[in-house]
């Protein structure tokens, strides 16, 4: 009894104390915003102090577990699955669905950004003097992006967190350990020990989470207020269509289209990781949840999940892909610069490719976004407009992709006969996993 009241406290405990924490800053930001006067304790000790010191703290927390995270949880994925011809079919059908999805989210997105036009009569001055942050990405060609795939050295590859690499090269050690099988016992044992131990470490990191939000939500109202929410108003409901319509026509129709699942079940199942992956931004700190959840609420093999959901977190990047897309049609429409039909698939080309070599944490698709701004001749200075609310639209995004990664991962499980009905029709799932 004990045990359970606790194992209860703790589930109350996370999620809801990041949405208090959420909410929490958002009111502090503002009443440091409109009430508060401008003094050096305010902007100088609060703002670019304290709450910048701890939200950009907890980012790097984020930062310091998703290399080895990736990494691990790969590898002992990779290695479960074990037989390499099937391994060889749950990747590709895996990357296919990511790369279909991702095409169709940019669609999506350029699609409702046509229709609600977010740019058109916007002041531009006010973009220009917001944009000497932005830092310049070079646009690589295609040619490169393939070759970028394959490591040339593995070791700098972990170094730097170029993520493509980190995954070609844990799935290649996965696929040869499961090879060698008893002969490489002691690698296997450390690559799954280490794999807990990540997992262990997110935790510990999650359990800042309320704080770090909170850091984060306020110094970002603090610095903007209401005002320059109303230009980009439009910007942020196009951007937050294109999300819903990814998110609960896309995915759910795929779901129910494949796997013949209660689309309103799953969403119900999984709404608390899509909670903590909002409050968070990052899909790689939800990688544990995801993979938890699927496997106690929707009945997925781990062996399956375990694959698919840190390789989602790192290619499948939907939502980002669909911010790309609007962010398009704002950045032409505020410049007053015409796309062609021809412009506009070289977007959904580099989007899918750029959202695939996106690393899973926060805001990082603003640095892509000027790879794609660069590939249909769109000046980067309205980036620096984005900048401002990206935060808020970031959380909504990760959401949407580890949804996305969830789909997928149901599909390429109920195709591999690993997915247990029973489990995820089961009416006390939820109370069972709390």
């Amino acid at each position: 009894m004990g045990m359970e009241r606790k194992g209860e406290k703790k589930k109350l405990g996370l999620t809801t104390k990041i949405f208090i924490a959420l909410i929490a800053g958002a009111i502090f930001g503002i009443v440091l915003c409109y009430v508060v006067p401008a003094s050096s304790v305010k902007d100088d000790i609060i703002v670019d102090g304290v709450l910048h010191v701890i939200g950009q703290g907890f980012i790097r927390l984020m930062k310091m577990l998703v290399v080895p995270l990736v990494f691990c949880s790969l590898v002992c994925g990779s290695m479960s699955i074990g037989d390499t011809k099937k391994l060889g079919t749950v990747g590709v059908r895996t990357l296919v669905f990511y790369l279909c999805t991702t095409a169709l989210a940019i669609t999506v997105a350029l699609s409702v950004g046509n229709i609600i036009n977010p740019g058109r009569g916007l002041d531009m001055s006010k973009i220009q003097a917001g944009a000497a942050d932005v830092g310049s990405a070079e646009a690589s060609s295609l040619t490169d992006t393939l070759l970028n795939i394959i490591p040339d050295n593995p070791v700098n590859a972990l170094a730097s967190g170029s993520m493509l690499q980190i995954i070609v090269f844990a799935l290649i050690i996965g696929i040869i350990l499961a090879k060698l099988g008893e002969r490489t016992e002691t690698v296997s044992n450390f690559f799954s020990q280490f794999n807990d131990i990540m997992m262990e470490m997110t935790m510990m990191v999650m359990s800042f989470a309320p704080i770090g939000v909170f850091c984060l939500i306020s110094k970002t109202f603090a610095g903007i207020g209401f005002s320059a929410f109303v230009p980009l108003g439009k910007y942020m409901i196009g951007v937050l269509i294109a999300l819903a319509v990814q998110c609960f026509v896309v995915y759910l129709g795929l779901l129910k289209l494949f796997t013949g699942l209660n689309p309103l079940k799953f969403i119900k199942h999984f709404f608390p990781v899509m909670a903590f992956a909002f409050s968070t931004a990052t899909s790689n700190a939800t990688i544990p949840l995801s993979i938890d959840t699927l496997a106690k609420k929707m009945g997925v093999s781990k062996r399956i999940s375990s694959f698919t959901i840190p390789l989602g977190a790192t290619i499948n990047m939907d939502g980002t892909a669909i911010m790309q897309g609007v962010a398009v049609v704002f950045a032409a429409q505020a410049f007053g610069i015409h796309l062609e039909l021809m412009d506009y698939i070289t977007v959904i080309g580099t989007a899918t490719l750029a959202s695939i070599g996106t690393a899973g944490v926060p805001s990082v698709g603003l640095v892509t976004l000027t790879m794609v701004f660069n590939s249909v001749g769109l000046p980067v200075e309205a980036i620096g407009l984005i900048m401002g609310i990206d935060r808020i639209l970031d959380m909504t995004r990760t959401a949407v992709n580890i949804t996305g990664d969830a789909v997928c991962t149901t599909i390429v499980a109920h195709q591999n006969k690993a997915l247990d009905r029973e489990v995820f029709n089961r009416k006390n799932a939820s109370a069972e996993h709390a």
